[in-house]
């Protein structure tokens, strides 16, 4: 019975390759000079320290175009309310996901259970496993999760016929 997975996988080496180059754009422009801005990662989240809201804003926008550089989608990143630190900075914590929630993945199963297709669909951890009789199900299936309003990036992988 052919089947295939959706999964949301984040490569953390590339996040890392991302942010050293980050930090390297910030050491060098003209306007972050004197300033105490910085990205750090620990796990999976990322915390962004600057100095105020504009410069926390500059750190946002160079750091989206350094992922999509290394081709990771802006959506893997959630970002969390701005917190003030000492004195004027700014502090930001920025979850990096990796896998599919449990309500996420529940509304994509009902989502293909609603919409007809005759597939299968599994939760299974945090990737979902969709099963058909045909592989021409399959891949309507792909393409219907594909029209599904889900910010989040996910992959389709392990294709078995």
């Amino acid at each position: 019975m052919p089947s295939f997975d959706i999964v949301s996988k984040t490569d953390f080496a590339e996040i890392d390759n991302a942010l050293q180059n980050v930090a390297r754009e910030i050491e060098q422009r003209y306007d972050f000079k004197g300033s105490h801005c910085k990205v750090e990662r620990k796990e999976g989240e990322l915390t962004i320290h600057a100095d105020d809201d504009l410069k926390l804003k500059q750190v946002h926008e160079i750091l989206q175009g350094h992922l999509a550089r290394r081709k990771i989608e802006a959506g893997v990143l959630d970002y969390k309310e701005p917190e003030r630190a000492a004195g004027q900075s700014v502090r930001q914590k920025v979850a990096i996901l990796n896998g599919i929630e449990k309500d996420l993945a529940k509304r994509i199963v009902k989502d293909i259970k609603g919409s007809g297709l005759k597939v299968q669909v599994a939760i299974q951890g945090d990737e979902l496993r969709v099963s058909g009789k045909k592989r021409d199900d399959l891949q309507a299936a792909i393409q219907f999760v594909k029209g599904l309003p889900i910010e989040q990036p996910l992959q389709y992988e392990n294709f078995r016929d």
